[in-house]
C-alpha cells in the first residue's frame, strides 16, 4: 500500500532495519521483499541490514527453529523481547550502529582520497 513511498524511504539510505513477528508466516515471505527493496536494490552490504525477530510478551519465543530462506539466512537476526531482555536489545542495536558509523566513514575516506588523488 505504500510502496510509492519506497524510493524517498531509500534515498541516501546507510543501513536498513528489518523488524518482524516471527509468529506470522505471512511475516516470512515480506521480509523476503523488503530485504530485495531495500538492500538488494540500492544497493547495501549484507553487513548494512539488520533483522529482528520481535516476539510479543507472552508469545512462545522458539529462537532455535526460526528458518529463513536463503538470502535472510545469512544476515544478521536478533531476538526481541522488550519485557524479558530490553538490554540484549539495546546493545544489538549499538553495536549496529557502530558497524554503519564505519562503514560510512571508511567510505568518506574513500572519497577523500580520491578527490586528493
Amino acid at each position: 500500500r505504500f510502496e510509492t513511498c519506497w524510493p524517498a524511504l531509500m534515498k541516501d539510505s546507510h543501513g536498513v532495519i528489518i523488524i518482524f513477528n516471527p509468529e506470522l508466516p505471512s511475516h516470512l515471505k515480506e521480509i523476503e521483499v523488503w530485504y530485495s527493496c531495500f538492500v538488494q536494490q540500492q544497493p547495501l552490504l549484507d553487513s548494512q541490514c539488520l533483522l529482528v525477530a520481535h516476539h510479543k510478551p507472552g508469545s512462545a519465543e522458539d529462537t532455535e527453529n526460526l528458518s529463513l530462506a536463503y538470502p535472510l539466512n545469512k544476515l544478521k537476526l536478533i531476538h526481541s523481547n522488550l519485557e524479558e531482555d530490553p538490554e540484549d536489545v539495546r546493545m544489538e542495536f549499538m553495536k549496529y550502529f557502530r558497524s554503519i558509523i564505519t562503514i560510512i566513514n571508511e567510505s568518506r575516506e574513500r572519497e577523500e582520497m580520491s578527490i586528493i588523488s
